[in-house]
């Protein structure tokens, strides 16, 4: 079949989601179908990642929209119908149209389903409205703004002005819709998003995972417990509670911050203005088979955002890397299932009692151990063949 992803940036922009479509599209790919991607055209620098170019990307016009010129957007309308229809014109007939977009890659999306009726398969990643709580600094004003934005793009009945409003303005259009974790998709279906939908997790890679495990520890290093955290520092990711929670629970560990963003200048100074036990090392942003590599030598990952994410990926890694995990958000600990340590509220000193509670288990040697059957369902040759199954299912 021929499947046409919309995505709000191109695949080759830094993010969690383009780096899943990628991979879906690969898979996809591997497994004999016809992938389009149909993403705003990328600017600067950035636009050397391509490298000799790629057919399977059909590249809008856009204009960028971050000063660095990483990310960029194109503007949903009659002009970019026009465009895109003459893109892929050339092309095979189209059989589904998968969005993977939340924003303008979602207007474009269903706009050109529409006008060739066709299925749409709507993959949705985000919370909009904890993404945009997080990050505007007005974000009721913002999400009527989204709302009002929506209905003219996309013609569709008014219902609210939250976020919840918003996805199912969006779903409307859908044929299928799909979540990548069960409390995200069960969170759709009670705000009335839409009435059935699919439990597709993000995958990982067959090959970086069984290279991983092949050069993957044997047996635990001896040394102090080993704690590692990754992820974007920024506020809703809870890095600077987790350091200031190292400092209160007096752990005598390692712990090493993955990662980068705008508060590594606070962490820093958490770890520096403190007498910590621990001894904390900020490692920066690696490649992604060196920061497997950590977590498989770790002996806990700790996640520590609540309510933002709609899978929580570093815990799904780890587990099928065999490492436990200490989870403050209910909801991942829930899909996780066994193999972690929970942490009771959102205060730093349950926290720091979990991290007390991690580290004497791991020095006894009874860490708990994670669900093996993670290993298998994470891997991306099966989440592929799960969403075959829903694209059969729409077009069908």
């Amino acid at each position: 079949m021929h499947v046409v992803i919309f995505a709000d940036q191109h695949l080759a922009t830094l993010g969690g989601a383009q780096v899943s479509t990628l991979l879906q599209r690969r898979f996809l790919e591997t497994a004999g179908h016809t992938v389009t991607v149909v993403a705003p055209a990328m600017h600067g620098r950035a636009r050397a990642r391509i490298v000799g170019g790629d057919a399977s990307f059909v590249d809008m016009p856009s204009v960028p929209i971050t000063l660095d010129r990483e990310y960029s957007m194109t503007w949903p309308g009659r002009r970019t119908d026009r465009w895109v229809d003459a893109a892929l014109a050339a092309r095979q007939p189209v059989d589904v149209v998968h969005v993977q977009a939340d924003f303008w890659g979602a207007f474009i999306g269903y706009r050109f389903a529409r006008r060739h009726g066709l299925p749409v398969v709507h993959t949705m990643h985000n919370r909009v409205d904890v993404g945009i709580e997080a990050t505007a600094p007005f974000p009721g004003l913002v999400l009527r703004a989204l709302n009002g934005w929506q209905r003219r793009a996309l013609g569709t009945g008014a219902r609210g002005a939250d976020g919840w409003a918003y996805l199912h303005g969006l779903a409307s259009g859908a044929t299928a819709v799909t979540a990548p974790s069960s409390h995200f998709a069960r969170r759709l279906e009670r705000h009335g998003v839409f009435s059935r939908v699919d439990v597709i997790w993000n995958g990982i890679d067959d090959e970086i995972l069984d290279a991983a495990l092949d050069a993957g520890p044997r047996g635990r290093a001896p040394g102090r417990p080993r704690f590692v955290w990754l992820g974007r520092m920024s506020p809703e990711k809870r890095l600077l509670p987790f350091l200031e929670a190292v400092v209160a629970s007096g752990i005598d560990a390692e712990v090493e911050v993955i990662g980068g963003g705008a508060q590594l200048r606070a962490a820093r100074r958490i770890v520096e203005d403190a007498r910590s036990a621990a001894s904390v090392v900020f490692a920066g942003k690696l490649p992604y088979a060196e920061t497997l590599r950590r977590i498989g030598a770790a002996d806990a990952v700790v996640q520590t955002s609540i309510g933002f994410e709609t899978q929580g990926m570093t815990i799904f890694e780890a587990a099928s890397l065999g490492t436990p995990s200490i989870v403050s958000d209910p909801d991942l600990a829930a899909e996780l299932g066994s193999g972690h340590w929970p942490v009771a509220d959102a205060s730093v000193d349950a926290l720091a009692a979990a991290l007390r509670t991690a580290a004497s288990d791991i020095a006894a040697g009874t860490a708990p151990t994670p669900d093996p059957t993670i290993r298998e369902r994470f891997r991306q040759s099966s989440r592929t063949a799960a969403m075959v199954e829903v694209y059969r299912r729409a077009i069908g």
